[in-house]
């Protein structure tokens, strides 16, 4: 099953962030198999981490607070908080086979009772899709996306299905190591 795991960061702690930089991406380096979609939201400006999204095929909600609550970044500090829910897939790949060129990417959470039906899946820049489930198979708590699109009122418009006040839109990037300079 896939959970999402969204940990947000405490504020004051971008130097530790970045300090625990390896021991992160090590860490990750054992679930790499696993990993559905990872990357860090950020400010508006892109500069700055407010926080770190993974979306793990993991078995369990147990499981799943277990590889939070042991990620180098967790332990030391540099969050504040966890969400863990469970994951219900609704677009079919994984952000590494997203098609779309770069652009400007948002992690959009909705969370309420709005429509997950009504969510344009075609929409060129849809890159992961899911329902947000709670522990177990409880009702669906609302939908996460990750979304290409020029600024965040278009990446929000493309959950439409949900109010505003139920939307939350944070800049985000793919994550993982960056890539070796040859």
């Amino acid at each position: 099953m896939f959970y999402f795991v969204y940990c947000a960061d405490r504020p004051g702690s971008a130097a530790l962030r970045d300090e625990l930089a390896e021991a992160h991406w090590a860490y990750m380096d054992g679930f790499a198999q696993q990993l559905y979609a990872r990357g860090p939201t950020l400010t508006a400006d892109g500069e700055t981490a407010t926080g770190s999204l993974h979306i793990a095929d993991l078995p369990s909600h147990d499981a799943a607070r277990a590889f939070g609550e042991l990620e180098p970044n967790w332990r030391a500090g540099v969050y504040s908080s966890m969400a863990v829910y469970r994951f219900e897939d609704l677009l079919g790949r994984s952000m590494w086979a997203f098609p779309g060129p770069g652009g400007p990417r948002f992690l959009v959470v909705a969370l309420g009772p709005g429509d997950a039906g009504a969510v344009d899946r075609a929409g060129d820049g849809l890159i992961v899709l899911g329902r947000l489930r709670p522990a177990g198979d409880g009702a669906p708590l609302g939908v996460a996306a990750c979304v290409q699109a020029p600024d965040a009122a278009t990446a929000a418009a493309a959950l439409a299905g949900f109010a505003a006040d139920e939307l939350t839109v944070r800049p985000w990037r793919f994550g993982g190591r960056p890539a070796a300079e040859d």
